[in-house]
């Protein structure tokens, strides 16, 4: 999965836990709530890829060939 991301990808990962381990040293229940938000967005993502690329006929799995 690394390999896919790049180098910014992993740059992001890697600030993105950063922030939330700031947030999470001194508020540990408002870094609760910004994870879940992020990976609220990061589902609501990966669903509307999926979808694009299955209406392309791209799928990922499933349906029909």
């Amino acid at each position: 999965m690394l390999d896919k991301l790049g180098a910014a990808g992993i740059a992001g990962v890697v600030v993105l836990f950063g922030g939330i381990g700031l947030v999470a040293w001194k508020q540990p229940i408002v870094a609760a709530g910004i994870a879940l938000v992020v990976g609220g967005l990061g589902l609501v993502v990966y669903g509307l890829v999926t979808s694009l690329l299955a209406s392309f006929g791209m799928g990922m799995g499933g349906g029909m060939p």
